[in-house]
């Protein structure tokens, strides 16, 4: 599959089963969108750093009270009737159990839910990806834990590595490979290792897939994971960032070959191209125009409106940040520092 394809089960989508009622085709952005742009919606409120109150504070209000246009419903609906089981976690957990926003996602299933949002992290800590990595586990800790935590600070690290002059597929790789931990470093340098013999993703598909799967807790049938699926671990790894950088890399940074890769993956394919699209976009790769156009016009969305907003709040938040470290200096230099006359 080399571009937009038509819907999942033609004109029985309402009905068909196992994924009736969403319209999955046609060029419908998916829950992995829509997150996005509610955490984009979080900054424009916020306009600075995020923490896990800030999700349990805007985040979850966004999704329970402010209907949205749904595309792969085709009507308005609040978010969190389209948001998966784990995202809809966020809600139980933090606005009915008032649990404590930086523990919240602890018991959730351990899957790529946080990750595949964290992306506007990485913006707005664009090109410093250690302060990304902290910044997107302290918001991921409300609706996940684990390796699926780990996987959306790494996420963020690498949007922000990306961002950096001169950064590469490989560079943004070494980034993450430098701050991720346990199974989720592994998964990703074994992955990569493999990857990088590669040039066409049609070829890479296979050798991937088996890269990842010792660090795969669901198992070869995604629809029927086993008992010990997504459940907290030091040994695995979500699959979804390890072959979204694989990706990367077999694409050498480009957008369009990275994504179609993601998605003829398969499996989880919709986080899985969101992740390599962010990491691509990030690089400097344009996405297609006629992707864009025809994914736009089918969701009914403004793609382009999140972006611009979130440019203007990055720059404020940079300017607060220059702020803060020139109070910071002088603090310390009256305390003795480096520089100080004493």
């Amino acid at each position: 599959m080399h571009g937009v394809v038509g819907p999942w089960n033609g004109a029985g989508w309402r009905t068909a089963r196992p994924i009736a009622p969403y319209h999955k085709g046609d060029g419908h952005v998916t829950d992995d969108t829509l997150m996005t742009h509610a955490l984009v919606r979080v900054y424009a409120t916020v306009r600075d750093h995020l923490d896990a109150y800030a999700v349990a504070g805007h985040l979850v209000p966004d999704l329970m009270t402010h209907p949205r246009w749904i595309p792969e419903l085709e009507a308005e609906a609040l978010p969190l009737q389209r948001i998966f089981l784990a995202e809809k976690w966020l809600v139980a957990r933090l606005h009915y159990g008032h649990v404590d926003p930086r523990e919240a996602g602890s018991g959730n299933i351990v899957n790529c839910g946080a990750a595949m949002y964290m992306a506007p992290v990485g913006l707005v800590n664009a090109a410093h990806p250690a302060a990304a990595y902290a910044e997107a586990l302290d918001v991921a800790g409300a609706h996940q834990s684990s390796y699926g935590r780990e996987a959306a600070g790494v996420l963020a690290a690498a949007v922000a590595a990306a961002c950096a002059p001169g950064a590469t597929a490989d560079s943004v790789v070494a980034v993450c490979l430098s701050l991720a931990k346990d199974g989720t470093r592994e998964a990703i340098e074994k992955v990569c290792e493999v990857a990088a013999r590669y040039t066409d993703f049609e070829s890479a598909l296979g050798p991937l897939r088996e890269a990842v799967t010792p660090y795969d807790t669901v198992g070869p049938d995604y629809r029927s994971p086993s008992l010990g699926a997504r459940r907290p671990s030091r040994l695995h790894a979500i699959e979804e960032l390890p072959v979204a950088l694989g990706m990367l890399v077999v694409a050498g940074g480009d957008f369009r070959h990275a994504v179609l890769g993601a998605v003829n993956y398969g499996r989880d394919c919709d986080s899985i191209a969101t992740m390599a699209g962010a990491v691509a976009g990030a690089l400097g790769s344009p996405v297609p125009e006629d992707w864009a156009k025809t994914v736009a016009e089918a969701s009914r969305l403004d793609l382009w409106e999140p972006a611009s907003v979130l440019t203007v709040v990055t720059r404020e938040i940079f300017a607060r940040d220059v702020d803060r470290r020139r109070a910071h200096e002088r603090a310390f230099a009256r305390l003795g520092g480096p520089g100080c006359s004493d």
